[in-house]
């Protein structure tokens, strides 16, 4: 019976480290997916989505509009993503679930923008009344680039980290955790720490030891009145 009961704290530990590494693996994917994302979608929208010409007096006049110039909508959301993701990492509990929250909205509020003005030539016709003075002046040879999907590819690579930071950011570190206190038992700071660290404390008659023992919470005088007792 004692044999047969060996295994099953070895079958019981080998789940808990699969999901440790996942988890890791899950951070990772998000960090590296929502900052690419962004970048993506910041390069894409300073391109040209669009050209065209205007009908002129004298012949035609060409013309070009970037992705700011027919929505900037899919800029301003890789930025909110940005910051979402960095938050992330600074909240706990619910206020780590609405941010995650907002980092996948911003994503699909991308994608959407960004297939809408794959096709979109307000712009261009908005730049020809400009240059040739007519209200309605019309914008023919409409060529559009790729650069509108690039913008999608950055958006759904930011809704991946929400969807990520959704399913497993309960499960990452918080950047608040770095810097608990001593004395408040949580983290790598706690007792058991203080006790590796207090256990090869140098002489307490030296300054500098004085100087350490004051920073680890000790009373470097009640050690002294010990090894005087």
């Amino acid at each position: 019976m004692s044999a047969a009961a060996v295994p099953q704290p070895r079958a019981h530990h080998e789940p808990t480290a699969s999901a440790a590494r996942g988890r890791r693996r899950s951070l990772g994917v998000a960090l590296l997916s929502g900052a690419l994302g962004a970048a993506l979608v910041l390069l894409a929208t300073s391109r040209t989505w669009a050209k065209g010409t205007a009908a002129v007096a004298k012949g035609t006049l060409p013309q070009h509009a970037n992705g700011d110039d027919i929505t900037g909508l899919p800029g301003a959301l890789a930025v909110v993503g940005l910051a979402a993701l960095v938050a992330v990492f600074a909240v706990n509990r619910v206020g780590r679930w609405v941010v995650s929250g907002l980092l996948a909205l911003s994503g699909a509020g991308i994608v959407v923008s960004a297939v809408l003005g794959a096709s979109d030539k307000a712009a261009l016709e908005e730049k020809a009344s400009q240059a040739t003075g007519l209200a309605d002046s019309a914008i023919h040879d409409v060529a559009y680039t790729p650069w509108p999907w690039v913008a999608m590819v950055g958006g759904l690579l930011l809704l991946l980290a929400g969807v990520l930071a959704l399913g497993y950011g309960r499960h990452w570190p918080a950047m608040s955790g770095r810097y608990e206190r001593a004395g408040d038992g949580k983290g790598s700071r706690g007792p058991a720490a203080r006790a590796r660290r207090g256990g090869a404390a140098g002489d307490p008659e030296r300054p500098e030891d004085l100087w350490k023992a004051l920073d680890r919470g000790e009373d470097p005088t009640e050690r002294s009145a010990g090894r005087e007792a």
